[in-house]
């Protein structure tokens, strides 16, 4: 941006004045502000270039400005930019929809479109809850007021699936959703494998972990949820969990079978399977989808993010027919589902998810993760060596790193200290930028990144993190918030 902009000087001002930022202290908040994108990298108003470590909040795929992306929504813009989908249609989203339903898992076959992620688990929810009731109610042959049995819905601790009311009413992460509790349901939270009877939520929102505590077990989880099905699974419409890494609730890898474990006990009670995919899905595990990593399909599947490769908002909740089905009638049965948002279709996004799905396909995107998963992991590592680092976890091109006060006990430091706020602040000094939760350093590229990129990201990483726990740091922390 030139300086000879009259509104150069006053944007900083006006971003302090006017925008309220998300998960933010604004009497705190330092702005940022990003003001162009080429490739894997970010570059503020002042000219400086950042890697995006944390792939622009975790949705960014082939990098910002690609010519294929930039050009598909050109080209939609020469025909309609937007249109309801609220009763009508417009070929590009019907074309998605299609190509959605041949690339998921076998038995998806339904696309309902909206916004965002929290969205999409909002609608997973809702058509949860609506099947039951009409599937019950044509069984019982009762009225439609007649409250079903099937209201509860089950969560693994930690988890988090989005912001809105009934997204945060199946979340665990307390320091999100606890004020927020008197207005919306709470879930059957389970303890999820890897957490620790004395986990919770940190001051700033990740998790802390006393690694003197015993961990749960994969066992012991899926013990938990049978006992728990056999005794009110007539009352569950469904359980809801993050296939293989557990994203916001701090990088929490489960342990490989576990997924095929709980799809194998849903489908014996006879329970919806809601797998949300919205932070996993599109090559984040290695994989299309994670949950292909364990063959399995789920009745729901919620995308998001990396549909449109972190170009525009968009997101999608797919059902199987027999769902779809309950869902059928005419208007007087009062089936059909009631709910929708302005923008969901929307026809600009729909043409950058087509694109961003040819060029997995034609840039062999997929086929290149193993190599650039491997250089991620030796780069973990070598940083776990650190003698202020903890655990460190990793599920295909996502890493969280833990930064504690004492190696040898697990030790954490005091969350006033905001030690991951620190060293992602301090990371921006060496042009990286990435997100932390609570003291956790989360590295998450685009999927593009190319092998000296990720070196780049992760020496950057590695000396904020060492210069953060060696003292050697003295940045404000109101300037990066979680």
């Amino acid at each position: 941006m030139s300086e000879n902009n009259p509104d150069f000087n006053n944007l900083h001002a006006w971003d302090k004045d006017f925008v309220w930022h998300a998960f933010t202290q604004m009497a705190e908040y330092e702005p940022l502000l990003i003001e162009r994108g080429e490739g894997v990298y970010l570059f503020d108003t002042d000219g400086n270039r950042y890697i995006d470590g944390s792939a622009s909040m975790w949705c960014n795929v082939h990098g910002h400005r690609h010519p294929r992306l930039d050009a598909a929504i050109t080209t939609q813009l020469t025909k309609v930019a937007h249109t309801t989908n609220l009763g009508l249609s417009n070929p590009t989203t019907v074309r998605l929809a299609q190509r959605l339903a041949d690339i998921t898992p076998s038995g998806l076959e339904k696309v309902f479109f909206s916004s965002d992620g929290s969205s999409a688990t909002e609608a997973a929810l809702k058509i949860a809850f609506q099947y039951w009731h009409q599937s019950e109610r044509e069984e019982r042959n009762v009225s439609p007021n007649q409250t079903t049995h099937r209201t509860k819905f089950v969560s693994l601790g930690e988890a988090y699936h989005g912001d809105t009311l009934g997204a945060i009413g199946v979340g665990g992460v307390d320091r999100f959703t606890s004020i927020f509790s008197p207005l919306t349901f709470e879930a059957i939270r389970v303890p999820g494998p890897g957490m620790t009877a004395s986990m919770s939520s940190s001051g700033d929102g990740g998790p802390r972990i006393d690694a003197s505590s015993q961990r749960t077990t994969a066992a012991a989880t899926l013990h938990e949820l049978e006992n728990l099905f056999e005794n009110q699974g007539n009352e569950i419409a469904a359980l809801i969990m993050e296939p293989l890494v557990q994203a916001a609730g701090g990088i929490l890898v489960h342990p490989p079978g576990f997924l095929r474990a709980v799809r194998e006990l849903t489908q014996r009670f006879n329970i919806l399977l809601i797998l949300d995919e919205i932070a996993v899905g599109f090559g984040r595990t290695g994989t299309m989808f994670a949950c292909e990593k364990e063959d399995v399909s789920p009745d729901i599947l919620c995308l998001g993010k990396g549909l449109t490769a972190g170009y525009l908002p968009m997101a999608a909740t797919m059902t199987t027919a027999a769902i779809w089905n309950q869902f059928l009638g005419s208007h007087k049965d009062g089936r059909a589902f009631y709910h929708g948002h302005t923008f969901g279709g929307n026809p600009l996004a729909a043409a950058v998810a087509l694109e961003s799905l040819k060029l997995f396909d034609e840039e062999n995107l997929l086929e290149q993760l193993p190599e650039r998963i491997q250089e991620l992991h030796d780069h973990v590592a070598r940083i776990a060596k650190l003698p202020h680092v903890g655990d460190t976890r990793q599920c295909g091109l996502v890493a969280g790193i833990d930064l504690v006060a004492n190696k040898d006990s697990g030790c954490p430091y005091p969350w006033e200290k905001k030690m991951g706020t620190v060293a992602c602040l301090a990371a921006r000094q060496h042009g990286a930028l990435l997100r932390q939760l609570g003291d956790t350093v989360v590295i998450m590229p685009p999927l593009s990144i190319s092998t000296s990129e990720l070196g780049e990201l992760i020496d950057a990483a590695e000396t904020a993190i060492v210069e953060t726990t060696e003292g050697a740091v003295n940045i404000p922390i109101g300037s990066l918030q979680s």
